[in-house]
């Protein structure tokens, strides 16, 4: 009797446990199903309306210089930005493992979703980014990388399927020529300062920073602009002009 009253008080207490672990797991993949708000506005919203809403709130720009451009990959990415810094160094400081330590600890250290941004001072002529690299990006679920820089192996990083937006492709590398000096710190990216955290939206038209302070405010314009040149296609398909467009709506 007593080994059967034990036996009952048992399966009740491991049935309740068993719920209040599915009962977790349930909510915590419900709390991770919910997508970021400003994240899945981005992910909307075009690339030029947002070039155009980053002058309009902030009065500089936020888009990138017009040689940074797609070579690999699903072009559309949307991220947060986390940085490395390549600086000008000797042989003897650019060792293999020097030449590379600040970029792989970048990607090695980044989250899912993540943009990587990899400056290379004066660097066009050097790859930031290859094949190895490309790969530890992948598997870290990273949503792309910038390189204000070259890349090189792009049959290679391509089969994966990485985004990389760069200035240049050559088959050179960093070793001998640059050691990583910094990471997680503001860097000046093809024209646009970007400090870690701030958006990076990408497609076919360029690369935009959106900075992380004014994010929510950039997305609400940019949706505006968007909104805005939607209606104004229906009197450009009217009037076969871009004239009643503009006096109607005071944009072009």
């Amino acid at each position: 009797m007593h080994d059967m009253t034990r036996k009952l008080v048992f399966v009740p207490a491991a049935a309740i446990g068993c719920a209040i672990l599915g009962f977790g797991f349930q909510a915590a993949t419900k709390s991770a199903a919910v997508k970021d708000p400003v994240r899945a506005g981005f992910e909307k919203a075009t690339v030029a309306a947002l070039a155009d809403a980053v002058d309009q709130i902030t009065g500089q720009r936020g888009f990138l210089s017009h040689d940074m451009r797609p070579r690999t990959g699903n072009i559309r990415v949307v991220g947060q930005a986390t940085t490395v810094l390549l600086k000008p160094a000797t042989a003897d400081k650019a060792t293999p493992s020097l030449s590379t330590a600040m970029s792989t600890a970048m990607i090695d250290n980044s989250k899912p979703g993540d943009v990587g941004v990899i400056v290379i001072e004066n660097g066009l002529d050097v790859a930031g980014i290859g094949g190895l690299m490309g790969t530890a990006a992948k598997a870290r679920g990273m949503a792309g990388v910038i390189v204000d820089g070259g890349v090189r192996d792009l049959k290679e990083v391509r089969a994966l399927g990485l985004a990389i937006y760069a200035r240049s492709v050559v088959p050179s590398s960093t070793v001998s020529r640059f050691a990583g000096v910094a990471k997680d710190v503001p860097v000046q990216c093809a024209g646009v300062t970007i400090k870690p955290g701030d958006w990076i939206i990408a497609d076919e038209d360029g690369v935009v920073r959106v900075p992380l302070e004014k994010a929510k405010e950039v997305l609400r314009r940019a949706q505006e602009i968007d909104d805005r040149e939607t209606k104004m296609v229906p009197y450009i398909l009217k009037f076969k002009a871009l004239t009643k467009a503009v006096e109607v709506f005071d944009r072009i």
